[in-house]
This record gives C-alpha cells, sequence and structure tokens, in this order.
C-alpha cells in the first residue's frame, strides 16, 4: 500500500458550470466531476485541489490540480480514463506524479489570467462564449496609464467580491499588460495570487477609466479606501480566462 501524490493539468470552458470548487446545493462544478470520475475508477474517496478557484463561467486553459491516492495507478491510466468518461468540455491535458509535500494551490508562486474585449461589432459565433463583447469605445492608454499604479503589494479589498472576508486582502500583481488590434483587448494580469473576483472587478474598474468615467490617476486613492463600493462593476465572467499557473 502507498500514498502517491497526483499533479495534473485541467482544460475547461466554464460556461454551464458553477464554478471550479464543489458546492452543498450542486454537482456541476468542475471539482465535482473531476472527483467523481476518480472515485469511480478508483474506488477510493479522491479529494481534488485546485491552483485556482474559477467562478461560474470563467474558463481555464493551464488549471492545476492535485490528489492522491492509496493505490498506485500509472499516471497515463488516470488521464485516459478521466478523459474517456469527462465531459467534453472538461480535459486532462497531462497527470504525474509529484513530491510528497505539493500542493496545487499553495505552492503555485504565480497564476496567469487573461481577460478578452472584443471591439468588432460583428456577430461572434464562434467566439461568443469567450470574449466580452463591449459596445463602445475605449480609451486604451488611459487604462494603460490606470495599471501603472495597480501593479505591485497593495490592499486589494476594494477588488474583492467577498464582502465577509475575513483572511488579508494583501495581493502581489507583477504584471498588468494591455494589448490591442483591431478587433480586440487584451487584458493580461500575472500575480501571486487573486481574490475572489478580484480580476473581473480590475477590468470593470479599467474599463470604467477607458470609457472616460475615472481618472487614470485615481487607482492609489481606490486602493486607501478599502470599499468594495469604490470600484467598478465586476466584468462578466465569459471574458475570462485562467491561463496558466507556475511553480517555483
Amino acid at each position: 500500500m502507498t500514498n502517491t501524490n497526483y499533479r495534473m493539468v485541467v482544460q475547461y470552458d466554464g460556461t454551464r458550470y458553477n464554478g471550479w470548487q464543489k458546492q452543498g446545493d450542486t454537482d456541476n462544478t468542475i471539482q465535482t466531476r473531476l472527483e467523481t470520475i476518480l472515485c469511480r475508477m478508483t474506488g477510493e474517496k479522491v479529494d481534488v485541489h485546485g491552483a485556482g478557484r474559477t467562478d461560474a463561467g470563467v474558463h481555464a486553459r493551464g488549471q492545476v490540480a492535485q490528489f492522491r491516492l492509496v493505490n498506485y495507478r500509472e499516471p497515463d491510466e488516470i488521464r485516459d480514463y478521466l478523459n474517456r468518461y469527462l465531459p467534453e468540455d472538461i480535459g486532462v491535458l497531462s497527470v504525474a506524479e509529484a513530491g510528497p509535500r505539493f500542493h496545487s494551490r499553495y505552492n503555485a508562486s504565480r497564476k496567469t489570467y487573461v481577460y478578452r474585449i472584443s471591439k468588432n461589432k460583428a456577430a461572434h459565433v464562434f467566439e461568443r462564449k469567450y470574449v466580452y463583447e463591449y459596445d463602445g469605445k475605449l480609451d486604451v492608454n488611459a487604462m494603460k496609464m490606470a495599471t501603472i499604479q495597480l501593479r505591485g503589494e497593495h490592499d486589494f479589498k476594494s477588488f474583492c467580491g467577498n464582502p465577509r472576508m475575513r483572511k488579508s486582502t494583501v495581493r502581489n500583481i507583477y504584471t498588468i499588460r494591455i494589448d490591442e488590434t483591431e478587433d480586440e483587448i487584451t487584458l493580461t494580469f500575472i500575480g501571486e495570487g487573486f481574490l475572489q473576483y478580484m480580476v473581473r472587478i480590475l477590468v470593470g474598474t479599467l474599463i470604467e477609466v477607458g470609457e472616460g468615467k475615472r481618472d487614470p490617476r485615481s487607482m492609489d486613492a481606490l486602493l486607501e479606501a478599502r470599499d468594495r463600493r469604490m470600484a467598478g462593476p465586476t466584468a462578466p465572467a465569459q471574458g475570462l480566462i485562467l491561463e496558466k499557473v507556475d511553480y517555483n
């Protein structure tokens, strides 16, 4: 009898799910789907831990998850079994043995999220589930200016969607990059970790800057306020994807 720790990389279209984390009133979550199939395969109670708890409707290209099994199974056997029985909007890219102390969430050194805003007014038949179809014009230079004050280590309580948050709301954002093409604006956020809805509230606030509703130099005051009501709206979920998770 052994106890083996496994690490897997998962991608999913979050459109029809209630987020990553299992909940008491529904089994329609990514975590629940993975655990159910692993339990069926192994006959064991399996707890799957994700690096990030993506919200309902949010997607992932490189979510990292970790679980333990009492009885050893070959990693490729686990991957193939999961992909055989998972719905087609969830896929396991890889499974590998991990060190005994590895934890997908607590050992993550940085996470990369990407938010896509469409500028193209044409109907998005194939992309509609993965972009925020914004109807308006945004001043991208003003948005870039606002990101300067948001980078680094700050108390992001104004950008936290959980009003009952008791733990520290201090986070460190290493990079906020905004790229613009003829059809799309892409915002990339790289940080050690993010609060509930934090990336989407940051996007909603930066959109207000782009609309001219907020001064791009007002981000310091917004951070100091530590009041969610002072920040912008929560941007729609479908534009957000967990791109990758890095480990030291």
